[in-house]
C-alpha cells in the first residue's frame, strides 16, 4: 500500500507522540482557553493561532501540534521534529501525513483531531477541509467531524448489540462510537482513501474494524446486522461524481431510496437502521409523499424526521461553497445544478434522518410509519429518545383502551405553555399546550379537561378513576368523556408526556 498512513508502525509512533504531548480534547481546550476555544469551535482560527504563538515553553510542543493539525499552518521543520520526536518527518511525508514547504517548513496534509464521547478521548484522522488549503478539495477527499456526523452519532441507539454495520464510514467516526457497545463492526466505503484513514483512526484508538470496499450493501451481501448506521453521500444532484464524500454518482435521491428500500434484507430481527438522508420535495406541503413511499414496502417500522427544508438556491449554495472551488467554478457548477432542479420540477430538498426497526421474531404488529417535521434547535434526536419512541409505539399497540383506563399513568416533567390575548376583562387564554423539554415533537395541545387530566396523572390512581372524577365535576357522562379523552391520552403517551407508572 502507498496510501496515507500505510505503515502501522508509523501510526503507532505518531499516536504515541500525540498522546505524550497531551494532544487530547481537554489538553487542547486548556491550551486555547475558553474564549479562543469557543471562537475556534465556530470556525474562527485567528484567535486560536494567536494563543498558540504566546504559550510557555512547557506548552510549546502541544501548540505546534495544534497549529499543524488543526490550524493548517506552515511550521519550521525543527519545531515539528521536537513536537513529534518518535515519528520521522520524512517518513510521515512518505505516509501522506505531512508535506514539505518552502524555506524548510512543513505542513500537515491530514487533519488529526482529538474528540471525546464524554468518557473517553479519541483521535480522528481525515483530510483538511477546504478552509485550510487553497483550491478545491481532492476528488477522493475524506470528511472529518461535521454537523451531519455529529447529529447521527447523537441519535444512534447505544444499547449493546452483536453485529453493527457502518455503511459509508468515511474516516470512521460512527465506527469509533459503535466500538463501545458493539461486539463486531463492519465498516464500508467506496473510497479507498477513506478506508485507509478509517484504518488509521481505528489503530490510533486501539480498535479493530472489518473494513470493506464497495457500494451500498454489496460488501455485506447475505449478512445480517443488529444495528446499521449510515451517513452516506446523500447530496441530491445530477448524478455527477465530482466529490466522493458528497456525490453518489446516482441522479436525484436514488442512493437514499436504495438504502432505505434494501435495509430490511440486512437487519436481524429487532434490528435498527439509522440513516442520514436527503429527499426530493416537489410539494412542500406534502413532503412526506416521496420518503413515505420508500418506507411503505419495507415491512419495517419507521420514524422519518425532516429536520430542515432547503430551497434549491440555498441547497446548491451550501454544497458549492463546501468544496473550496473558485467563485467562477462554483458559479458554473451551481448554475448547471439549478437548471437541473428546474427541469425536474423540484421545489426543494428535505434533510433529516430515517430510523427503521425490524420486527422481532414472532412479532405480529403491522409496520407503523411516523413521518414528521421536527425543526426546533432544542429538539434534536438522541439515542435514548429514538429507543423510547419505538418502545412507546409498541406499548400503544399492545395496550387496549380498557387496559389504559385501568393503568396508573404519570405525567413526565413538562411545562404548561399558554397563549393569551388582551381583552375587556384582562388577559384571555386562547390556546395552551403541554411540552416535554428536550423531547423531539414532545408537545400536545390541551383544553381545560385534558390539562386537568394530565395534572391528575401522578401514578396514584387508575386513569379511569380520574376520568370519572372529571366527568362528575363537569356534569358529563363518564363513558363519553373516556371515549373523547383516549385519543389525547394515546398521543400524549406517544410523545412521552404520559407513561405507565408501574
Amino acid at each position: 500500500m502507498t496510501g496515507p498512513l500505510h505503515s502501522g508502525a508509523v501510526v503507532d509512533s505518531l499516536g504515541s507522540d500525540l498522546r505524550s504531548a497531551g494532544y487530547t480534547t481537554d489538553g487542547v481546550a486548556e491550551l486555547l482557553g475558553a474564549d479562543a476555544g469557543a471562537a475556534f469551535s465556530r470556525g474562527l482560527w485567528w484567535s486560536a493561532l494567536r494563543v498558540t504563538e504566546r504559550v510557555s515553553p512547557r506548552q510549546q510542543r502541544l501548540a505546534v501540534l495544534v497549529r499543524l493539525f488543526l490550524l493548517g499552518t506552515d511550521e519550521p521543520r525543527d519545531r515539528v521534529e521536537l513536537a513529534l520526536p518518535g515519528a520521522d518527518v520524512d517518513v510521515l511525508a512518505d505516509n501522506g501525513v505531512l508535506e514539505h514547504g518552502q524555506g524548510g517548513t512543513v505542513r500537515a496534509v491530514l487533519d488529526i483531531r482529538p474528540t471525546s464521547d464524554g468518557a473517553d478521548d479519541f483521535l480522528v484522522v481525515s483530510d483538511q477541509d477546504a478552509a485550510l488549503r487553497a483550491g478545491p478539495v481532492r476528488h477522493d477527499h475524506v470528511l472529518g467531524i461535521g454537523g451531519a456526523s455529529v447529529s447521527l452519532a447523537h441519535a444512534v441507539v447505544r444499547r449493546r448489540v452483536g453485529r453493527a454495520l457502518d455503511l459509508g464510514t468515511g474516516c470512521g467516526i460512527q465506527a469509533l462510537h459503535l466500538n463501545a457497545h458493539c461486539d463486531e463492526i463492519v465498516a464500508t466505503d467506496t473510497n479507498e482513501r477513506a478506508l485507509a484513514l478509517a484504518a488509521a483512526t481505528a489503530r490510533l484508538n486501539g480498535m479493530t474494524w472489518d473494513l470493506r470496499r464497495g457500494s451500498l450493501f454489496e460488501p455485506v451481501a447475505g449478512e445480517r446486522f443488529d444495528l446499521i448506521v449510515s451517513n452516506p453521500p446523500f447530496v441530491v444532484g445530477t448524478g455527477a461524481l465530482d466529490y466522493i464524500y458528497r456525490d453518489s454518482g446516482m441522479a436525484g435521491d436514488a442512493l437514499c431510496q436504495r438504502l432505505i428500500e434494501q435495509a430490511a434484507e440486512y437487519l436481524a430481527p429487532g434490528g435498527t437502521a439509522q440513516i442520514m438522508a436527503n429527499w426530493i420535495v416537489r410539494d412542500p406541503e406534502n413532503w412526506q409523499e416521496r420518503v413515505g413511499g420508500w418506507v411503505s414496502g419495507t415491512g419495517l417500522h419507521a420514524w422519518v424526521v425532516q429536520r430542515e427544508f432547503a430551497d434549491p438556491v440555498s441547497y446548491v449554495s451550501l454544497w458549492t461553497s463546501d468544496a473550496g472551488e473558485s467563485p467562477e467554478q462554483a458559479a458554473q457548477r451551481g448554475g448547471r445544478w439549478l437548471d437541473w432542479f428546474d427541469a425536474e420540477g423540484i421545489a426543494g430538498v428535505g434533510m433529516g434522518m430515517v430510523t427503521l426497526r425490524a420486527p422481532r421474531t414472532g412479532e405480529m404488529r403491522p409496520p407503523e410509519h411516523v413521518l414528521e417535521a421536527i425543526t426546533g434547535s432544542d429538539e434534536a434526536l438522541t439515542g435514548p429518545e429514538v429507543e423510547a419512541f419505538f418502545a412507546r409505539r409498541e406499548y400503544l399497540h399492545d395496550t387496549s383502551d380498557s387496559e389504559l383506563l385501568a393503568a396508573k399513568l404519570s405525567t413526565a416533567p413538562v411545562f404548561l405553555e399558554e397563549q393569551s390575548l388582551p381583552g375587556e376583562q384582562g388577559w384571555q387564554v386562547v390556546g395552551a399546550a403541554v411540552r416535554r423539554p428536550g423531547g423531539p415533537a414532545a408537545v400536545i395541545g390541551v383544553d381545560e379537561v385534558s390539562r386537568a387530566l394530565f395534572a391528575g396523572c401522578r401514578g396514584e390512581v387508575p386513569l379511569g378513576t380520574l376520568v370519572e372524577l372529571l366527568a362528575a365535576h363537569h356534569g358529563v357522562d363518564a363513558d363519553a368523556l373516556a371515549a373523547a379523552a383516549m385519543p389525547v391520552v394515546r398521543e400524549a403517551i406517544g410523545r412521552g408526556i404520559l407513561y405507565q407508572a408501574e
